[in-house]
């Protein structure tokens, strides 16, 4: 089932790749059928999947597993004998993000159909993509995740590059530049985990990233001291690597511009997919692997949190492009889920990847509200419009649930997890959370000028004949993300049942026993 659903987009690019580049309409109905198929394959998931299993560290517990010998090489004098398998495998933690990258990529399908220029490139790189995003959520193994998160770099350098605005080259290339510098710091932790890590099984170092997880296999190389220098630099190594993709201050330079000159479905689906594996890459390798490290920097990642929260929410209100300004809201809100991730109790925890989805389907609604309008009006100046709400009421009022989503608004599904963000927070330090509260109110401040600068008072004469309101496909996108958030924060239950095993048992793993003892080395 995870085969079928991260190399579908594999196939499909190849089909657009084999059809004639004039056949549009052909290529554009072979992107949707691929990701609508995929969007069922992960509701297939999210209906059969057990919300009683832990997974995490245990195989056992661990669901849809599939694992076969990818790379075998026999022994040889230089390296030993090597096995790298292909292994996949969900849990609480991982199918949100499945259920979340299958949603957002079929949404952005349609939101592609406004580009016009090298349809068949585009949605080759665009499947491309979707194939990468997928893996990486779905891998179990380091390397397969490595492989996966290096393969979705490049079709969004050029989405950036080619489909981007007129600074796209400068943009592409920052975000090739940032990623690839994170890149390489997770695959110098990875080689020293590899050689540091032995398989109970076959007894050769191995990729396992459950077996990473328990210190009884991790007896050699240079991360097999506990509390050691090599493995605080690790643990430092692979945060700024996946800070960058978040992105956490002070890495978070690369963003804007991307968001910016990105095609608005590009920018759809950096908000609501990319900017998690980040936090998902912490959570899932970070934490587990090194429990020590991550209680030893909790209150240093609290800190990074309230400065992602307040720094972004006020750039966020000092911009006059529309496009920048939910750019930089991101980087605000992406701040709630550390804090709650920091906290590392169970509230804390399932706050935070409950605002990652709540961010996915937020920020994406959010990004294509802004490119509705730049399709009509090709600017996305705040101070060049008003008066929208009288021209455009529907769009008017999907804009208002967005908005008040992203404020956090109670009866919203963004106001559930930032409360269980806060109540985990508070635990652990009063004051880094209350500080962080000023992120409610700047948030607040910046949507509501928003709003009055662009759809309250009079419409400026020029927009008359262009704007009109949102047409049948819009609303196809706009529409089912609206139900999610407002479905979300009216009943949440059975989405933090999806998880609420999962993070308990990953908190247990890092505050428990272990990580307790492991920490009295430093």
């Amino acid at each position: 089932m995870l085969t079928l659903i991260t190399f579908l987009p594999i196939l499909g690019m190849i089909v657009v790749l084999l059809l004639p580049k004039d056949k549009t309409r052909v290529i554009q109905t072979t992107a949707v059928i691929v990701t609508g198929l995929q969007v069922l394959l992960a509701i297939l998931i999210w209906m059969t999947f057990d919300t009683t299993k832990a997974g995490i560290n245990e195989i056992a517990t661990m669901q849809f597993v599939e694992r076969i010998p990818w790379i075998v090489i026999p022994e040889t004098p230089w390296f030993g004998a090597i096995r790298i398998d292909y292994f996949m495998g969900i849990d609480g933690l991982s199918m949100p993000m499945v259920l979340l990258t299958a949603l957002i990529t079929f949404l952005a399908t349609f939101a592609s159909f406004s580009v016009k220029k090298s349809l068949k490139g585009y949605f080759a790189m665009f499947l491309l993509l979707d194939a990468g995003m997928m893996g990486v959520f779905c891998s179990l193994d380091l390397f397969l995740f490595y492989v996966f998160w290096e393969v979705m770099l490049l079709p969004m350098y050029f989405l950036i590059g080619i489909w981007g605005g007129p600074r796209r080259e400068y943009a592409a290339i920052k975000f090739f530049l940032y990623t690839l510098a994170g890149s390489v710091l997770l695959l110098l932790v990875m080689i020293g985990l590899y050689f540091s890590t032995v398989d109970p099984g076959t007894g050769l170092h191995t990729f396992n990233m459950i077996a990473m997880m328990d210190p009884a296999n991790v007896t050699q190389g240079i991360f097999a001291t506990v509390g050691s220098t090599a493995r605080m630099l690790a643990f430092i190594g692979l945060f700024i690597g996946f800070a960058i993709k978040v992105p956490i201050f002070p890495f978070h330079t690369w963003l804007p511009d991307a968001h910016v000159e990105a095609p608005t479905a590009i920018s759809v689906i950096l908000a609501g997919v990319l900017l998690k594996m980040g936090t998902y890459g912490l959570l899932r390798i970070s934490f587990p692997i090194f429990p020590e490290m991550t209680l030893y920097f909790q209150i240093p990642m609290m800190v990074l949190g309230f400065v992602n929260i307040v720094y972004g929410a006020l750039c966020a209100m000092a911009q006059t492009d529309f496009k920048k300004l939910i750019a930089y809201s991101s980087v605000s809100h992406m701040g709630y889920v550390l804090l709650g991730m920091a906290a590392l109790n169970v509230q804390g925890m399932t706050g935070a990847v409950f605002q990652m989805f709540n961010h996915g389907t937020i920020t994406a609604m959010l990004f294509l509200l802004v490119g509705v309008l730049y399709d009509r009006a090709h600017t996305r100046g705040l101070n060049e419009f008003g008066g929208v709400y009288n021209k455009m009421p529907v769009y008017s009022f999907l804009t208002v649930i967005a908005f008040f989503a992203a404020i956090g608004l109670p009866s919203m599904s963004g106001f559930v997890s930032e409360a269980f963000v806060f109540l985990g927070a508070f635990q652990v330090s009063k004051l880094w959370t209350i500080l962080s509260t000023l992120g409610i109110v700047l948030g607040a401040g910046y949507m509501l000028w928003t709003f009055q600068r662009v759809f309250m008072g009079t419409l400026p004469e020029k927009w008359e004949p262009v704007l009109t309101d949102v047409n049948g496909r819009e609303l196809f996108t706009l529409i089912p993300l609206a139900v999610i958030i407002l479905a979300l924060g009216l009943y949440p239950s059975p989405a933090l049942n999806w998880m609420s095993t999962s993070l308990g048992h990953l908190v247990d793993l890092v505050n428990g026993s272990a990580g307790q003892v492991m920490i009295s080395a430093f």
